[in-house]
């Protein structure tokens, strides 16, 4: 059974760290980590978390390897994806994967990012369908289309 994603003390102090890595323009996590900023669905405030974009099949992904986490719904409500690390900035439009879609970029995450796969029922050597089987549970967005 896969664990279930808890913001402790240790993930809040990291991501602090790596926020702050992120917002110099520090590369992290093979040069996928970037930080990502919504707004927040009930508040309207701007929220930043760090993620990770994946590329697969000629598309850029954003994945929510813990499940159903604040940035998750807040892209649900509007669909605007601010991406940035350091001085680079892009804004994107979203769109959210139906499960067969999800499957493979699901599996590729995994695979980039192992320290992920405890969160997940499939295994790094299960096909894309085990992982498609989970994308109810970790959501995955398709960065659609650059505002500028």
């Amino acid at each position: 059974m896969a664990r279930k994603y808890r913001l402790g003390v240790t993930r809040k102090a990291a991501n602090v760290v790596v926020k702050a890595l992120l917002e110099r323009g520090v590369p992290i996590t093979g040069g996928t980590g970037l930080l990502l900023t919504t707004r927040g669905r009930r508040s309207g405030a701007d929220r930043t978390t760090p993620v990770n974009v994946l590329e697969v099949g000629g598309d850029r992904w954003l994945v929510s390897p813990y499940g159903q986490v604040g940035w998750v719904h807040n892209l649900r409500a509007d669909a605007t994806a601010r991406l940035w690390r350091g001085r680079r900035r892009e804004t994107w439009e979203v769109e959210e994967a139906d499960a067969a879609t999800a499957g493979p970029v699901l599996r590729a995450y995994v695979r980039k990012i192992p320290v992920t796969a405890p969160f997940f029922d499939a295994k790094l050597t299960d096909p894309p369908e085990a992982f498609a089987a989970e994308a109810d549970r970790h959501p995955v967005f398709r960065l659609a289309r650059s505002r500028g």
